[in-house]
């Protein structure tokens, strides 16, 4: 029995597609899905009890680390896959993942993701520009964030008690593995929609990096508990990226403009405490529902 957890905040407009992509590729009776709406003001807990065999749980009060937690505890299988609600897996994505850790060779990874397959569809020259630059950035190639699925063998589970009240979950358990114990799976995708106007992908850039911030501050003075944090490559978009392909030179003035405006915005948050800086674009419920028939 395969174990999905899902912490969904106000995502009526995709956790639809989401959860038909994931229920369509298991057989019935080997998936345990569990969607946590944590705080929610709109009909994300009615639409996700719409679909037959899905554990709902509803928390008053919005808090990703908290809706992982809930959904742990109710959770009754392994592997265990935390998925995000605006997340769609390819077909066939969900078994590999198992597989994967199932693995018949001696040393199995524990924990392992999907490809990633960046939605930029219908959008703005700079989103897509920045795209063009962070797609090819290696360390997407080696690690467990940026996809918003992350599958984890019970062995891989046992590494951490509970999640920390963070935003930064994905870089969390990234820096719990060894690169020998985490892998990608070939054959495996997962579906990110991607801002869909500039000022999106800053707000989204925005609360990412603070989160990040957030939690190598606390892996150093020891109040969460990683094997290491991954340290940003701030000249990895140069030396690996647009030097190897100097064609992308435009492209990479977008990113860099695109990265320090987010930056700013991240430190004037920090000081001020800003609020939650989500992309709420590519949820807008029209546009959600023209991906879906896409």
């Amino acid at each position: 029995m395969t174990s999905v957890v899902i912490a969904a905040y106000n995502e009526e407009a995709v956790i639809g597609r989401c959860l038909d992509a994931l229920l369509a590729d298991a057989p019935r009776g080997t998936l345990d899905v569990t969607v946590v709406a944590n705080g929610c003001t709109d009909a994300t807990a009615a639409v996700a009890r719409e679909r037959a065999g899905v554990r709902v749980l509803d928390l008053p009060v919005a808090g990703k680390a908290a809706a992982l937690n809930a959904a742990d505890a109710v959770a009754v299988g392994f592997p265990r896959v935390y998925l995000d609600a605006d997340v769609v897996l390819s077909p066939g994505a969900l078994p590999a993942l198992v597989a994967a850790l199932d693995g018949p060779d001696g040393d199995p990874p524990l924990a392992v993701v999907p490809g990633r397959a960046l939605d930029l569809r219908g959008r703005p020259a700079i989103v897509r520009a920045y795209y063009a630059i962070n797609s090819r950035l290696p360390a997407f190639r080696h690690s467990l964030f940026g996809r918003g699925a992350i599958a984890l063998s019970a062995a891989g589970r046992a590494r951490f008690d509970a999640f920390p009240a963070m935003t930064a979950d994905d870089l969390y358990l990234d820096g719990l593995f060894a690169p020998h114990e985490k892998r990608e799976v070939a054959g495996a995708s997962a579906r990110v929609a991607t801002p869909r106007r500039t000022g999106d992908l800053v707000r989204r850039l925005a609360r990412v990096r603070a989160g990040n911030t957030a939690l190598r501050a606390a892996a150093a003075r020891g109040a969460v508990t990683t094997v290491a944090v991954r340290r940003p490559a701030r000249s990895s978009w140069l030396r690996d990226v647009v030097l190897p392909r100097p064609w992308l030179a435009p492209a990479a003035a977008c990113y860099v403009g695109v990265t320090l405006v987010a930056a700013l915005r991240a430190r004037r948050e920090r000081r001020t405490g800003g609020g939650w800086g989500r992309d709420e674009s590519s949820r807008e419920p029209t546009l959600a529902s023209a991906e879906s028939d896409g």
